[in-house]
């Protein structure tokens, strides 16, 4: 099965912990937005558990397929170009996000101009977990074909 290699499943499960954490520490610690929600906070972090593993698995599909059409080149700034890809699906999450109303804002303008940069700043940190899934996954896949011989 595709997913279960390791070039797929490092990079989706770096990036999910990671963006995971930290919407945790952003709306459960700095802003205290999760006392505010109306569901469950089971069924709450369970979705949003779910949410995150797409976003990395979406990342991870993103960062591979601009390696493959050289998008992205492996010699020149990686971890960067992949976070610059990371920051532009947080900004793309975030506008569904507020377009839906489902947004944790509710204190004007300045609030929406913060949550967005911080959505894109949680997902570039998403980008940058998946390229660094990536280069050790790659080094690994070395060290391994350096025993084979």
């Amino acid at each position: 099965m595709v997913l279960m290699r390791r070039h797929i499943l490092l990079p989706t499960l770096l990036s999910t912990a990671v963006m995971y954490l930290l919407s945790w520490v952003w709306h459960g610690v700095a802003l205290t937005d999760l006392e505010e929600i109306t569901i469950p906070k089971p069924l709450y972090f369970t979705l949003a558990a779910l949410v995150y593993l797409v976003l990395g698995a979406g990342l991870t599909f993103i960062v591979h397929t601009a390696i493959e059409h050289g998008w992205i080149s492996l010699k020149k700034a990686f971890p960067l170009t992949a976070a610059l890809f990371g920051v532009a699906a947080g900004f793309f999450v975030y506008l569904v996000i507020f377009v839906l109303g489902m947004s944790f804002v509710k204190g004007g303008m300045l609030h929406v101009v913060v949550d967005v940069l911080w959505q894109m700043l949680e997902q570039g940190i998403g980008g940058l977990c998946v390229s660094l899934g990536i280069i050790y996954d790659m080094h690994k896949r070395y060290l391994e074909a350096e025993r084979a011989i």
